[in-house]
């Protein structure tokens, strides 16, 4: 179907967004077309915004506005342990939680011979960097239970443990709510491997 240009560039820019596909592309630009335009002016200016006004934090790899992020700058947390996540969204996922009181390190992404990501694409260099620096005594290695998160883990730990440094994995397994007949085997493998004395 024909659509007047300015309607069918922006159809084009919202498919770009993952998990957006042509309908839903064509149902957002219709509602944006029928927004008043000082939202529209709002929500352009946020897009612009994220783009020039944040960048990663110089020592965790965090998105930040500053040099620093928030949390590298507070002097409360435990300095002695880090956690270790694949993307930026894992941090706020894990500060949504309240119960982990110590520092961040962001890989953004993960180990991937398959789509040619090795140790060098990733922020690892930096790990190790802060790691030799500071104080830290336990490394909390936090990236997905997948094939490429696993191997990621495996690879972070052979090259820490050599340093001394405490290298623990977040604990993978049933999710609270679910029954053990719907869980597949790898779910149910990790849960008896990763149980624990009550």
């Amino acid at each position: 179907m024909y659509y007047p240009t300015p309607i069918a560039k922006l159809i084009e820019s919202y498919m770009k967004l993952p998990g957006i596909g042509a309908k839903t592309a064509t149902r957002l630009a219709f509602f944006t077309l029928d927004m008043a335009e000082e939202d529209v002016t709002e929500f352009a200016k946020s897009l612009i915004s994220v783009k020039r006004d944040l960048h990663y934090c110089d020592v965790c790899g965090n998105i930040t506005e500053e040099a620093l992020c928030e949390i590298c700058q507070d002097k409360t947390r435990d300095q002695r342990e880090v956690l270790v996540v694949e993307e930026p969204k894992d941090v706020m996922a894990m500060e949504k939680v309240r119960e982990y009181k110590g520092l961040y390190h962001v890989l953004h992404g993960v180990l991937s011979p398959m789509d040619g990501t090795g140790p060098d694409d990733i922020n690892i260099a930096s790990l190790i960097r802060r790691l030799q620096a500071s104080e830290i005594e336990e490394v909390i290695i936090a990236t997905n239970a997948t094939t490429e998160g696993e191997a990621t883990a495996m690879y972070l730990s052979r090259l820490i443990k050599p340093a001394g440094i405490k290298v623990t994995r977040l604990a993978h397994g049933l999710s609270v709510g679910s029954d053990i007949e719907y869980a597949d085997e790898m779910t149910l493998f990790k849960a008896v491997e990763g149980r624990r004395e009550m």
